[in-house]
């Protein structure tokens, strides 16, 4: 079962990071979002989730550990946070580039090095020398 749990983390993990390196917006979201299941799977996995131990302390009684639980609750909510601050700042980026790829940087260029909309891209090679 150890096993099949650290695979399940793994395949989550390389999904995620696989995702990360895309070069869409959405994409790199949903591998942040896999990432932090890949983390909280793993967090829960080291605390040794015991079945059928309860969890406060009884006297004389084994007891499950609450502190694993308390960490991947506080890590699904810090998930929700920054998923939802990356989908406004994809938004956000969306709506002043017109382009959801990461490396947008305000417009699409052509070919020949200039932007699509005519002008210069504002790199030094697009200037022409002075005489």
């Amino acid at each position: 079962m150890a096993a099949l749990y650290a695979i399940a983390i793994g395949i989550l993990t390389a999904a995620g990071i696989y995702l990360l390196l895309r070069e869409r917006v959405f994409t790199v979201v949903l591998g942040l979002t896999l990432l932090s299941y890949a983390v909280s799977l793993f967090l829960l996995g080291m605390g040794r989730l015991s079945i059928g131990r309860p969890p406060v302390i009884a006297p004389g009684a084994s007891y499950a550990d609450p502190l694993p639980q308390a960490l991947v609750l506080t890590a699904i909510v810090i998930a929700f946070g920054m998923t939802a601050f990356a989908v406004v700042l994809a938004l956000r980026s969306l709506g002043l580039t017109g382009s959801d790829h990461v490396d947008a940087a305000g417009q699409p260029e052509a070919h020949d090095g200039h932007s699509a909309a005519g002008g210069n891209t504002g790199h030094a090679a697009d200037k022409e020398p002075r005489p």
